[in-house]
């Protein structure tokens, strides 16, 4: 090859690497938007992607066709895809959708607000490390906004954003922002919030939501992607924890790989490193780690939520559902399960009724043993005289497993503090519960 060539080649390798180690270094952020039907998410969506052009030019001529010739263009239609959504104006599924800026990536799940997608939302909001909610400016809180807000602290979303949409259909009140404000403060007082923060906007104007607007001049927080891009979730990630359940045993059958051995599974909490001791549960034998493979090769240490394949030094019988963690700092290994569970599906739950739990990579049988008590999402009443959940509802189950679970509270890990349970018959997942201590 020639030595110019040569030099191209090394260029551009190297930028490629440092697009790389770029994209690798930018902060991601997890952002589910959730709030009562027509309140304005899948248009905010729209316009975030739109103003931080997200979005290619014949996509947005696409949306402006589809719009018919309004006033406004409706950057909704950007993430309601489905032919149903478009219908009804209002959102079914969750819709993933991805944009960055110079500061960070984004990924938003834009989660259905009609009560009968609840399942929808809490499937959205599960990953996320912030929750938006949206409240019409016109109707104030209204039960949805109540039910959203209570399960984004019930999934422990460590920060909350509530924006009050469609300021300017009130002629941007300030009495009117204040009152709002005053009441979601309040009903976030009976809840697990560590962190709320409060933004009038209209997401159709794109008021506040990228830039500062002159239309609120009573206000003096900052815009919505502002506050977006500089909130601190490092610190919410549990480093202390080490939690690797196995999803896949990495045995090679070609001769050059014969001695090959890895496990391979996303790291849920925790730090692994190559030399570190380590326990296999449910044996409880303990091994050092010989190396760590991640999908470009060997890594000097592997942390949530990255996925690799982890080499043990001694060849222990583990298996998929197994878990690797510390000696000194393990799960609890246990058969009987106490959580706060959302019931998804028609057919409601009650007692002795029998039922698969997924817990990270483990499945396994179990009982409904006891429905302690119904949570009334509007008050925060507990109906302890409940006979079953129905459809959206939650409440506090006890629950017997045919085999132990390797478990943490779902406060403190939240993916070890939580599963799903799905039908035997129909294998369909019916719920979803998050991990409490006992007597919570």
């Amino acid at each position: 090859m020639a030595p110019v060539e040569d030099a191209v080649d090394i260029r551009s390798a190297a930028a490629e690497a440092a697009a790389e180690l770029a994209a690798v270094r930018k902060d991601i952020l997890r952002i589910a938007t959730a709030g009562s039907v027509d309140d304005g998410k899948s248009t905010l969506i729209g316009r975030l992607l739109y103003d931080s052009k997200a979005i290619f030019e014949d996509q947005y001529e696409a949306v402006e066709r589809a719009s018919a010739g309004g006033d406004y263009v409706n950057l909704a239609l950007l993430t309601d895809g489905l032919r149903a959504e478009r219908e009804q104006g209002i959102t079914i599924d969750v819709a993933y959708r991805y944009f960055s800026t110079p500061r960070r990536t984004f990924i938003m799940a834009d989660t259905p607000g009609h009560v009968q997608y609840t399942r929808n939302m809490v499937t959205g909001a599960s990953t996320a490390d912030l929750a938006i909610v949206l409240v019409d400016a016109r109707k104030g809180m209204v039960e949805q906004s109540r039910r959203h807000a209570f399960l984004a602290s019930l999934l422990r979303v460590p920060h909350l954003v509530v924006a009050v949409n469609k300021m300017d259909l009130v002629d941007w009140s300030e009495q009117t922002y204040e009152s709002i404000r005053d009441e979601f403060t309040s009903f976030a007082a009976k809840l697990n919030v560590p962190d709320l923060t409060v933004v009038p906007i209209s997401a159709l104007h794109g008021d506040n939501v990228v830039s500062r607007s002159a239309n609120s001049p009573w206000y003096d927080g900052s815009s919505l992607l502002h506050h977006l891009e500089h909130v601190h979730v490092a610190s919410d990630r549990n480093l202390v924890d080490t939690r690797f359940p196995v999803q896949f045993v990495i045995r090679p059958q070609s001769d050059a790989y014969h001695d090959y051995r890895g496990y391979a599974g996303t790291v849920a909490s925790g730090v692994l490193r190559p030399g570190d001791e380590v326990q296999v549960l449910p044996s409880g034998l303990t091994t050092t780690i010989a190396a760590i493979d991640g999908p470009r090769g060997p890594v000097d240490e592997a942390f949530a939520p990255m996925s690799v394949t982890v080499r043990l030094t001694d060849d222990l019988d583990v298996s998929r559902g197994d878990t690797i963690c510390r000696p000194a700092n393990a799960p609890q290994v246990t058969q009987d399960l106490d959580a706060m569970v959302c019931w998804m599906t028609d057919e409601p739950l009650r007692p002795r009724q029998r039922i698969a739990v997924k817990h990270t990579t483990r499945t396994v049988r179990a009982v409904v043993k006891e429905l302690q008590y119904r949570l009334d999402v509007n008050t925060l009443h507990r109906d302890l005289g409940a006979g079953e959940l129905g459809l959206n509802d939650i409440g506090r189950v006890r629950l017997r497993t045919t085999q132990p679970l390797f478990t943490d509270d779902y406060a403190r890990n939240r993916v070890t503090g939580r599963f799903i349970l799905i039908d035997e018959a129909t294998n369909r997942t019916v719920g979803a519960g998050m991990l409490t201590p006992a007597g919570g």
